[in-house]
């Protein structure tokens, strides 16, 4: 006669097993109360707990909640390697602004659940996405960050320069951390003027908080500029777009221009910028990359080749085509 997985002799220690586990999982009786009400100690109750987990008779199951994308996040964190990846559910038809606004909203709760409080954070200056971010934070109830550094010349032109300001100035507040801005431009005319504002005490400076930074949150940019970018006297001309583009290049990250595979593009163009060097920013422990759309895909493909990047938020159909390739 065949035997069940419980034998008779078994069939108290069962009941009691199946006791414990409902008045804990069901009804949430504390586990000390437990003890006090079945008149055993709180450490056999512990036992028991745990023999109802190895017997089957309880199983956890994790159901994933609307909206949440727990299985494409960790195909893309396996895929490029990548820390985290952080899918924002976006309607497959949402225009380039509405993509925006969900994928800020998405990167200001992931920071609002992961900084621990002493982080140095650098930030891009001149991205509509880590703006968006920003605009979609709430106050910290205790700091959020020691400082926040731009990570490329914040000097534009004024009728937007505002906006380089307002992305530094107004996560400071929000993290109550110290703003550390960068009074230059991010591209000047020669590798002179570059390497004679370099030489400033001001930016003696900054070049010093860029090599004590701990995270970096960053914006990823398309060869084609954004219009802030495009009106702020930051952006490359056309004829640097089309020889950056003879090159391979597809995006930039600070002003630094990869390639397809990742590859930094170098060159004259590289020389004129004032941001922070490529081995500065790659020696940073944690960078996010917030950044999405299909004018983007390219340039996110890139910096995820590349490893400029160790991690991602961004929009769903984005991420289902970067799991794709």
């Amino acid at each position: 006669m065949p035997t069940s997985r419980f034998t008779r002799p078994q069939d108290g220690q069962l009941r009691l097993i199946t006791k414990v586990a409902r008045m804990y999982h069901e009804r949430g009786i504390r586990q000390a109360d437990i003890a006090t009400a079945l008149s055993i100690s709180q450490a056999k109750v512990s036992r028991l707990l745990k023999r109802a987990e190895a017997t089957g008779i309880v199983r956890t199951i994790v159901t994933v909640a609307p909206g949440v994308y727990a299985e494409l996040e960790e195909e893309l964190e396996q895929r490029y390697g990548i820390a985290e990846a952080v899918v924002v559910d976006v309607d497959a038809d949402a225009d380039e602004r509405e993509t925006l606004a969900s994928i800020g909203a998405g990167a200001a709760a992931y920071l609002e659940a992961s900084l621990s409080g002493n982080d140095r954070i650098g930030v891009s200056s001149w991205s509509q996405t880590v703006l968006a971010m920003i605009d979609r934070m709430r106050p910290f109830q205790v700091r959020g960050a020691t400082e926040v550094v731009q990570l490329l010349g914040g000097v534009g032109s004024p009728e937007v320069q505002s906006h380089s300001h307002r992305i530094l100035g107004e996560l400071g507040s929000i993290l109550g951390a110290e703003p550390v801005y960068v009074q230059a431009p991010g591209i000047v005319a020669g590798a002179g003027i570059r390497d004679s504002l370099l030489t400033d005490p001001s930016m003696q400076e900054v070049q010093q908080r860029w090599r004590e930074l701990t995270m970096a949150i960053m914006g990823i940019g398309s060869i084609e500029p954004s219009d802030v970018l495009a009106e702020s006297g930051n952006a490359f001309s056309d004829a640097e777009r089309r020889s950056l583009m003879a090159d391979g290049a597809v995006g930039d990250i600070c002003h630094r221009i990869f390639r397809a595979d990742g590859s930094q593009v170098r060159g004259d163009l590289d020389d004129r910028i004032i941001a922070i060097p490529v081995d500065d920013l790659l020696r940073i422990p944690r960078r996010v990359g917030i950044a999405g759309g299909a004018r983007k895909l390219e340039a996110i493909h890139g910096a995820l080749a590349g490893g400029w990047v160790t991690a991602l938020v961004t929009d769903l159909t984005t991420a289902e085509k970067l799991a794709e390739r």
